[in-house]
C-alpha cells in the first residue's frame, strides 16, 4: 500500500496526459492549416515562394503550439476525466480512499512537465521561430532583406542600410521608428564605393529621416574625406512600415531582454505597457495553465459523467473562452488606466480558483 497514491498517480496522468495531446494535435493542425492558407495569398508578392510560405509556416509551429496549449491542456484534462467518470473509475478511485483534491492534485502534477516545456519554448523556440518567420516575409518587399546575424538590412537605389537593432517607440501621442548602429552604404551605378556612414541612431518621423551622431567617409577617385556631424537630415524613401516589420517586437523577445527594454524605457520616460503586458504574460503563463484546469476539474466529478466527448469539448471551450475573455478585458484596463500588470494577470487566475475552490468545497460539503 505503500506506493498505492503513485499507481494512481500514473493512471490519471495517462489518460489525462492521452486528452491534452490529442486535443493539442487537432488544435495545432487546424491552427496550422488556416496558417499556411493565409500566406499563400501572399505567393507571388515580391520575391515571395511557395518554399518561403512552407517553412514560415513550419517556423511558426513552436509559437503556435505555445498559444495554444493552454487551451488544450483544459480541453484534453476534461476529455481525460469525463472519459475515467463515464466508465465509473473515479467514482472507484474516490471509493479507494483518494480525494476530490488528490485526483485534483494528480492532474496538475501531470500537467507541469508540459507546462514546464511550454515556458521553454517560449523563452527559446518560439520567438526566434517567428522572429525567423518575419525575415522571411519581408522578400514580399523588393527594398528589403534581413540578415539572422547582422540585424536589419535595407535598399533604396544604391544606397545599403544596416543596423544593429531597433524599435518602435512612442511618447504620448507621438510615435516613431528608431533605428540603431546604423550604416549607410552608397555606391555609384558603376558599383564603386560612394561613401559610408555610421550614425549612432536614425529615426522615422512625420518629416522623413533624421541621423544621429553622423561620422561618414567620401571616397573620391583620388581623395578620402572625413566629415562629422551631430544630426542630419536623410533624404529617403525607404518605406518605413517594412522596416518597422522587421524591428524585433516585444512578443519576440527573451524575458530577461523585455526587462532591459522597460528598465530602459521608464529610465528614459517612455511608455513601456507594451513590453510590461508580454513580460507578465509569460511570469503568469504557467499559473495561468494550472488555474484554469484546475477550475475546470469539478466538471469531471458530476456533469461530465453522463456526457459525451462533445459536451466535454464545449465545457473546455466555454471555459477557455471565458478565462481568455476575462484576462483580454483586465489587461486592457491595465493598459488604459495603467495599473500593474501583475495585479492584471493576477485576477483572473484567482477568480478561478476562487470558482474552482467553491465548487470542490459545496460538493465536498
Amino acid at each position: 500500500m505503500k506506493h498505492f497514491p503513485r499507481l494512481h498517480d500514473s493512471y490519471i496522468a495517462r489518460s489525462v496526459l492521452t486528452g491534452v495531446l490529442a486535443a493539442w494535435g487537432v488544435l495545432l493542425g487546424l491552427q496550422t492549416v488556416l496558417a499556411f492558407a493565409g500566406e499563400v495569398g501572399d505567393i507571388g508578392k515580391g520575391g515571395y515562394t511557395l518554399s518561403h510560405a512552407i517553412v514560415v509556416t513550419g517556423v511558426s509551429l513552436p509559437s503556435q503550439a505555445y498559444l495554444l496549449f493552454p487551451t488544450a491542456a483544459l480541453i484534453g484534462a476534461l476529455l481525460g476525466l469525463g472519459q475515467m467518470a463515464a466508465s465509473s473509475e473515479l467514482t472507484a478511485l474516490r471509493a479507494l480512499g483518494l480525494s476530490r483534491r488528490r485526483i485534483g492534485a494528480s492532474v496538475l502534477l501531470s500537467l507541469s512537465l508540459l507546462t514546464a516545456l511550454m515556458v521553454i519554448n517560449g523563452e527559446t523556440l518560439a520567438p526566434k521561430g517567428d522572429e525567423y518567420a518575419r525575415a522571411l516575409r519581408t522578400v514580399r518587399y523588393n527594398n528589403m532583406v534581413v540578415s539572422k546575424f547582422s540585424g536589419l538590412w535595407a535598399r533604396e537605389g544604391g544606397v545599403f542600410l544596416n543596423a544593429a537593432t531597433g524599435e518602435q517607440k512612442q511618447r504620448g501621442d507621438d510615435r516613431w521608428l528608431e533605428l540603431r548602429g546604423v550604416r549607410l552604404f552608397e555606391f555609384e551605378h558603376d558599383g564603386r564605393l560612394k561613401s559610408i556612414a555610421t550614425a549612432e541612431q536614425a529615426e522615422h518621423r512625420p518629416g522623413g529621416w533624421v541621423l544621429r551622431k553622423v561620422d561618414r567617409v567620401r571616397f573620391g577617385e583620388k581623395s578620402v574625406q572625413q566629415a562629422q556631424v551631430a544630426e542630419e537630415r536623410w533624404q529617403s524613401q525607404l518605406d518605413e512600415a517594412a522596416l518597422a516589420s522587421s524591428v524585433t517586437r516585444p512578443s519576440n523577445m527573451g524575458t530577461m531582454a523585455l526587462h532591459d527594454s522597460i528598465e530602459y524605457r521608464k529610465r528614459n520616460g517612455m511608455d513601456a505597457g507594451d513590453f510590461e503586458r508580454v513580460y507578465w504574460g509569460r511570469w503568469f503563463y504557467p499559473i495561468n495553465v494550472l488555474a484554469l484546469c484546475l477550475a475546470a476539474i469539478p466538471f469531471a466529478f458530476g456533469s461530465l459523467r453522463s456526457g459525451g466527448y462533445g459536451k466535454r469539448v464545449f465545457i473546455g471551450i466555454v471555459f477557455a473562452l471565458g478565462f481568455w475573455m476575462l484576462q483580454m478585458i483586465v489587461t486592457k484596463l491595465a493598459s488604459i488606466y495603467h495599473f500593474d500588470f501583475r495585479v492584471a494577470y493576477a485576477i483572473p487566475p484567482i477568480v478561478m480558483l476562487g470558482v474552482s475552490y467553491l465548487f470542490f468545497h459545496r460538493r465536498s460539503g
